[in-house]
């Protein structure tokens, strides 16, 4: 059987649509290494990189919020947020497993056309233009520069730091062979240290305590803010509330901003996890290894990328050698990225219960929308239990590990958004398709990313002039969230459409995506109907 993009490789051209993409030409599967630590080079790839680049916000930024404000009660949203971004993970590895195109290309695929999903796909890319990571990573240095955590009055300063670190991320991806290699490696490095560093001080300096209270947020499913009699917040298991009163307790909705922004950080979020596809395909898995990679500015010379996919014919050798391509994907996802995403979210939230109640800016919401990067770290410099001496040692000990969390994060971003458009030009554009080599994507890659980075100078200026780091990302978190959620729908749309029957998605991972679609959109329509909604009412009121 053969899917509808696809054709034989010797069959003669044939007419297709103005607005559709040409079919993917037919190949064999390549045969797949045996998994084992002998290949484990093989093995380990596109789940370390999005490890790498997602123990970012999420973590590093709104999980230790969270578990200051709330405890460890709510780390339940992440529990969720993971598991079901693993079903989408595993649906994007699937088509790219197939056909060796990167997903974003396969939902250009579809109908009503490539014109109208380039317009989707630009309206949720929005919050990647925003560049909040190294804003924040511009704060850290500002706090190493000044001593003390940043405020509203040293947003010239952090906006300095924020260019700084904008330069300092591009260069990186402008060297050697495959761009993906490079960011293999950096995220490789970024995850031993960072969950090394906060292991250790976790086992020797957070009690046990919190340990459990973290470990045993992950299960405590239905723990929510709610709003007392008195107009407060607390913190309760609405299920438990119900059983005892037989009431649902009202949930306190005045921070759903920032749970939602906590679950769409949670793991990875928006477009971000789509890009996995793109690095199943630069690892060189399934069909991947048939299509090519992008290539460095400087170097790569050899690397070369096909403009459209190849896709196999069902033989059953080939099906044969697609069980063992598709076991790569489920170990990278349920092994690798998913347990890691886990200790990600656990250990800086630990440090974060143990250390942030110690700081003088705990509990002042106007001076977290600068020093939200440094909280914890401002924790340890004024913790009574250690020396002025080792105080300041913790102090800028986790400012640095702050610096490796959010640079490689926002090098990612700027990576992703860039990789993006490049792949979606290469495939979708019939003026690349016919007059550019297979060798010269790494020219397109590069013009995008000068435009990208440009603009990212100018957001840093405008948001360290009209707003603040927290905003930044609580705006980028909830556009995740629609992205997330839209794309998931249209993901399992392109599986069910693409593929042949007998390599679409089971039962449960179509499941899996439907309540991925649910869980993100529900969340973007409640912080729609907290924020917004209001807002809207009393404007519809005065006209």
């Amino acid at each position: 059987m053969m899917s509808p993009a696809q054709i034989p490789a010797d069959a003669p051209a044939a007419p297709f649509p103005p607005n559709a993409l040409p079919p993917w030409s037919s190949e064999d599967l390549p045969e797949a290494k045996p998994q084992g630590w002998r290949h484990w080079r093989a093995l380990v790839g596109p789940g370390i990189v999005m490890m790498g680049m997602q123990i970012g916000g999420g973590e590093w930024l709104f999980g230790p919020e969270i578990t200051a404000r709330y405890g460890g009660g709510l780390m339940w949203i992440a529990t969720i947020a993971i598991v079901l971004q693993v079903f989408y993970n595993v649906e994007c590895g699937r088509y790219t497993l197939y056909c060796g195109e990167p997903i974003m290309t396969g939902f250009t695929r579809m109908r009503p056309g490539p014109r109208f999903w380039v317009g989707v796909l630009m309206f949720f890319s929005m919050g990647a233009l925003i560049p909040a990571l190294s804003t924040h990573a511009g704060a850290v240095i500002a706090a190493l520069h000044l001593g003390r955590p940043p405020n509203g009055a040293d947003a010239p300063l952090v906006t300095t730091y924020a260019y700084l670190c904008l330069a300092l991320v591009v260069l990186p991806i402008l060297v050697g062979g495959k761009i993906y290699r490079t960011l293999q490696m950096i995220m490789m490095v970024k995850v031993v240290v960072v969950l090394g560093f906060c292991l250790v001080v976790g086992i020797c300096l957070a009690s046990p305590q919190n340990w459990w209270l973290v470990a045993s947020g992950f299960l405590k499913f239905g723990t929510l803010p709610i709003t007392t009699s008195a107009g407060g917040e607390t913190v309760k298991n609405i299920f438990h509330e119900y059983a005892s009163s037989g009431q649902w307790p009202v949930v306190a909705l005045s921070s759903i901003a920032v749970i939602s922004a906590f679950a769409g950080y949670a793991g990875g979020g928006g477009l971000g996890n789509a890009l996995y596809s793109n690095y199943v395909r630069d690892q060189g898995w399934g069909m991947g290894s048939k299509v090519g990679a992008i290539a460095s500015a400087v170097g790569g010379r050899n690397v070369t990328l096909s403009h459209l996919g190849k896709a196999f014919p069902l033989t059953p050798e080939n099906l044969r050698r697609w069980r063992q391509w598709w076991k790569y994907v489920l170990t990278d996802q349920i092994i690798i990225w998913a347990p890691g995403c886990f200790v990600g979210m656990a250990l800086p939230a630990l440090i974060s219960m143990e250390f942030s109640r110690f700081s003088p800016l705990y509990g002042n919401t106007e001076q977290m929308k600068w020093a939200q990067a440094v909280i914890s770290a401002d924790g340890m410099r004024h913790a009574p239990q250690f020396s002025a001496v080792a105080a300041n040692y913790f102090w800028v000990g986790l400012l640095g590990v702050g610096l490796l969390v959010l640079l490689p994060s926002q090098m990612s971003v700027v990576d992703c958004i860039t990789r993006f458009w490049t792949d979606i030009y290469w495939s979708v554009s019939r003026h690349a398709r016919e007059k550019l080599g297979v060798h010269q994507v790494k020219y397109v890659y590069n013009s995008i990313l000068s435009i990208y980075v440009f603009w990212s100078f100018l957001g840093a200026w405008i948001f360290g002039r009209y707003g603040t780091p927290k905003l930044m990302v609580l705006i980028i978190a909830n556009l995740n969230n629609l992205a997330l959620g839209f794309t998931a729908v249209q993901l399992l749309w392109v599986n069910r459409t693409l593929l042949p029957k007998e390599l679409q998605p089971r039962w449960y991972s179509q499941v899996g995506l439907a309540l991925c679609a649910i869980f993100y959109l529900g969340l973007s329509v409640l912080v729609f109907y907290s924020t917004q909604w209001p807002v809207l009412r009393e404007w519809f009121g005065k006209i």
